[in-house]
């Protein structure tokens, strides 16, 4: 569920975090149902395994919520969420690194992910769609987070710089890298114009 379609504003936000604040279970519950879809989206798609994006997001609400109280009201309840599910992701990924190496045994097929569920149904976007997911996997952990973050969650560089805690600017080369990566993945495995493709439409969902 994408918060910014169904009226949940920043107003209604910040009342429910000061609600939560109080001890609130309800508001608390809340909480996780508006934002539980998106993060786990995201952070499946940096960590690329099931179980372990179910055990980063959780552990990203209980700090969350535990930290609750240092939580400063005139920023997104979401955007410090991600930033914390984030670093969860970067700390999980460095962890993974030192005990595996740089073995990538974690990649599932694109069509296995609960958050596809909802892509066309004709044969030809749905190959489509595990094409670009296959190349999206293929960019650095950064890039990738960026990319999702303005695409399928249709975040600005500004919003996308806090969540992964790095300059404006960093956030912009990023993407700019980002897409010239993808146009070079993609342009030999489709054989049509890449801008008449509408690759990111395709990302966003």
């Amino acid at each position: 569920m994408d918060p910014s379609k169904t009226g949940y504003t920043h107003r209604v936000e910040k009342k429910l975090v000061r609600r939560a604040q109080r001890g609130d279970r309800a508001a608390l519950r809340e909480i996780i149902d508006q934002h539980k879809d998106r993060l786990y989206a995201f952070v499946l798609r940096t960590v690329r395994n099931h179980h372990d994006a179910e055990e980063v997001c959780q552990d990203a609400f209980l700090k969350a919520f535990r930290a609750l109280d240092s939580f400063n009201p005139k920023y997104r309840f979401s955007t410090w969420l991600f930033t914390i599910g984030y670093r969860l992701c970067l700390n999980h990924l460095r962890r993974k690194k030192d005990a595996y190496g740089d073995t990538d045994f974690n990649r599932y097929a694109s069509g296995e992910h609960p958050a596809d569920d909802h892509c066309a149904q004709s044969e030809d976007a749905r190959h489509l769609k595990n094409v670009v997911w296959d190349a999206v996997e293929k960019l650095s952990t950064a890039q990738r987070a960026a990319v999702i973050l303005f695409y399928q969650h249709q975040q600005g560089c500004a919003e996308i710089a806090e969540v992964l805690e790095l300059p404006v600017a960093t956030v912009k080369s990023h993407l700019h890298r980002a897409r010239a990566k993808l146009k070079e993945l993609l342009e030999p495995a489709v054989a049509e114009d890449f801008s008449r493709l509408r690759i990111f439409a395709e990302l966003a969902g």
